[in-house]
């Protein structure tokens, strides 16, 4: 049965791609379509690809100019007569033969190479511009393990930090954005418009501008220093409270009137009800939420002024200082910090379209 199943899902997606406007062949509308599709993956997806390519790059393959996409390393060769493997290069010799020999040492514009196939032979004088560096596919590892080693137990306290500021600030994120939502969509009182125009008017203040009033409160508070400090501040968001409003209008009011008369308090009406019906709101919120909390950098650089409390992102800004850019294991970091970003998209994606679809529907 699941073979089955899986196979129709996999025939319906093949369907899907394949499908076309034209009935023998492919209309001119839709080349145009997937042409404007395959633009947008790469013009979204090729940064991303980018970045984690280029953490598995050599710090000399990320120095060059033009820069490659792929992550190459020099070929080597070990000769005998020499300790340490030379760097192999293709040289262009007068009479237009190709040839591949091996790097000694460089010297100006010139430099001094052996053939690895006859060492006998002695050294040649090579002019650089004449060589070509022989190089492969390689993927360097160095940079996570050195990124492990040198951050040690602090790079698992960073990870903890952020986790637990954005998962403990989705839940109360998600909680109350449902509440304000469901008084808002399904209970009838005077200021109610008001309310939500009042609420959505928010959207309008720059995060900047209420940064400073923020942080005094967050003074006032003793919260300086401290998680909490982060969490409670952002709890609440109008884009939260507005999606999962005009999806709980949709929810009928017939179901919340049989419930009352059966003595149904409005606390498990909330939870017993309008929670598991607005599931796949309820999914978007909890997505952006979640990338909105992991990805935070201002409001944690201003409140977390200890090392011990310290985010991911915050730990991205120490590979950088006033003499020069880390960038192999910046680039690591990058990549290891977007990881769980990844894993909770694939896990909530199958709400994510419903969701926003079913939104605004009445």
């Amino acid at each position: 049965m699941t073979e089955l199943t899986a196979r129709t899902a996999q025939s319906s997606i093949l369907q899907f791609l394949t499908r076309r406007r034209g009935r023998v062949r492919a209309d001119w509308t839709d080349w145009l379509t997937y042409a404007y599709l395959f633009l947008g993956l790469a013009v979204m997806f090729a940064p991303v690809l980018w970045v984690v390519l280029s953490s598995f790059k050599a710090p000399v393959n990320l120095a060059e100019f033009p820069p490659t996409f792929l992550p190459y390393a020099a070929e080597t060769v070990t000769v005998e007569g020499f300790d340490e493997p030379l760097s192999l290069y293709e040289v262009t010799t007068e009479d237009g033969e190709t040839r591949q020999l091996a790097q000694i040492r460089r010297v100006g514009l010139n430099a001094q190479m052996i053939d690895p196939a006859n060492p006998g032979a002695g050294r040649l004088v090579v002019p650089v511009a004449d060589a070509k560096p022989v190089r492969s596919i390689f993927f360097t590892w160095q940079h996570y393990t050195r990124l492990l080693s040198a951050s040690g137990s602090d790079l698992w306290l960073f990870v903890y930090n952020s986790l637990f500021i954005t998962i403990v600030a989705t839940a109360i994120t998600v909680i109350m954005n449902s509440m304000a939502a469901f008084a808002l969509s399904k209970y009838r009182f005077k200021g109610n418009t008001l309310a939500l125009i009042a609420i959505l008017m928010t959207l309008m203040i720059p995060p900047t501008v209420v940064l400073v009033p923020i942080y005094l409160i967050v003074a006032q508070l003793g919260l300086v220093g401290n998680l909490w400090g982060v969490i409670l501040p952002t709890v609440a968001t109008p884009t939260g409270v507005f999606l999962l409003r005009q999806y709980m209008l949709t929810i009928p009011d017939e179901l919340i009137e049989a419930a009352r008369m059966d003595h149904a308090s409005e606390w498990r009406i909330y939870w017993r009800i309008i929670l598991p019906l607005s599931a796949p709101a309820l999914a978007v919120v909890a997505i952006f939420s979640i990338l909105s909390r992991w990805n935070d950098f201002l409001l944690p650089l201003v409140v977390l002024n200890r090392r011990e409390v310290f985010t991911l992102q915050l730990a991205l800004a120490s590979f950088q200082d006033e003499n020069q850019i880390h960038y192999d294991q910046l680039l690591a970091m990058t990549t290891l910090t977007a990881l769980p970003l990844a894993f909770a998209f694939i896990f909530l994606q199958r709400y994510i379209a419903s969701g926003i679809a079913s939104t605004g529907i009445k």
